[in-house]
């Protein structure tokens, strides 16, 4: 029978094993993509867009633009000489550019010197029906945030949208802001997922109501590994808000500090979902094993009542079923030698008998209520 869910892939992503590799070493991943850059420029009255692959394009772009914020987002990480000349132009301690390429960072807010570094996770569904679970790294210093995705998707387009517009804070609330946008469009992404898969809960229901079979087990389990894989990204990014909204630095402004306020409430929402959609999947894989315990149990009770019907039945065919001789070798009759057997229409009696005796099993059972709870 065809499943109401959809079947969850999880899309296999290799970690970089270096035993004993130098801290800071700048390892790139054999499936990493090429970079692809698109650098924003603005101010309250103006927008610079420019796009390229290598550091020319955000070198000339701020000297053209000195007196603008830079949003300087960058798909791919597959370019180590590109990393290196970031760390070189923005002072980036190698240690930052390391866990930026090491893809499988726990979500984070560190401070240094003259800027901050943070990471979350980016979790969604691609067109393949898999669950993508990848980083997004973002560095603050100065008038520049610099932003580091690991595929080409156009993630943050809504953010792209609100500067081209040019309204709100998005253009005025520098370059703190623009982190805290993005790190709320990975929140608000968390609740899109979370929906999709409170719907797929909700379908896995109305199939256990109405035809149950064992891949409401399997898909229950799905689900809940994956509410687990959302519950890993949002619990420290509730810590990384936290850290930022406690920060000291000039990079995370006090007017950015009220908005971070929000997206730690959004966080906690989140969590509260996700918690609450695990207990649900559990409880749709506890409901599953007492129904199939239940049936299991009705079949055995039909099965127990057939059984106490023909005991006797079989004990009478049993007893007469022994053929013990009436006479010897001599023609004597032998007493208490089983006289039913010469009796005439003994069978037919017998018949009546057994009948008897299950109709009225049958009758006691009825009258306890027996049948009605099959």
């Amino acid at each position: 029978m065809a499943s109401y869910t959809r079947r969850v892939r999880y899309k296999n992503r290799k970690r970089n094993v270096n035993v004993g590799a130098r801290p800071g070493s700048i390892i790139i991943p054999d499936d990493a993509l090429p970079p692809q850059i698109a650098m924003y420029s603005f101010n309250e009255g103006d927008l610079q867009i420019s796009k390229g692959s290598d550091i020319k394009t955000i070198t000339q772009q701020i000297a053209k633009c000195s007196d603008h914020t830079h949003w300087i987002k960058i798909n791919g990480l597959g370019d180590a000489r590109l990393m290196e000349d970031i760390g070189t132009l923005l002072g980036i301690n190698q240690l930052v550019l390391e866990d930026i390429v090491n893809t499988h960072q726990r979500p984070k807010f560190d401070e240094y010197d003259g800027y901050v570094f943070g990471t979350s996770r980016i979790i969604y569904f691609n067109k393949d029906n898999e669950l993508v679970n990848c980083q997004f790294s973002g560095i603050v210093k100065d008038n520049i945030v610099i932003s580091f995705e690991e595929s080409h998707l156009d993630y943050f387009e809504v953010v792209t949208t609100r500067l081209k517009a040019g309204k709100g804070t998005i253009r005025t609330g520098g370059p703190g802001y623009i982190f805290y946008a993005l790190t709320d469009t990975i929140l608000d992404n968390y609740f899109v997922i979370l929906s999709q898969i409170g719907d797929m809960i909700d379908q896995t229901e109305d199939k256990l109501y109405q035809s149950a079979d064992k891949s409401i087990m399997f898909d229950a389990q799905q689900l809940k590994r994956t509410l687990i894989i959302i519950r890993r990204a949002c619990w420290p990014e509730r810590d990384k808000i936290n850290d930022m909204i406690r920060s000291e630095s000039p990079e995370i402004t006090k007017e950015t500090k009220l908005y971070l306020r929000d997206a730690y409430d959004h966080c906690i929402q989140a969590m509260d979902m996700v918690e609450s959609y695990k207990e649900v999947t559990s409880s749709i894989i506890d409901l599953y094993l007492s129904m199939v315990s239940n049936r299991m149990n009705e079949i055995m009770k039909v099965l127990t009542i057939i059984s106490v019907i023909f005991i006797p039945l079989t004990f009478i065919a049993g007893v007469y079923g022994m053929n013990f001789s009436r006479e010897d070798t001599h023609g004597h009759v032998i007493k208490d030698n089983m006289p039913e057997l010469y009796v005439q229409h003994g069978y037919v009696y017998a018949l009546i008998g057994m009948f008897l005796i299950g109709a009225i099993q049958v009758f006691i059972f009825w009258r306890k209520g027996w049948f009605n709870k099959l």
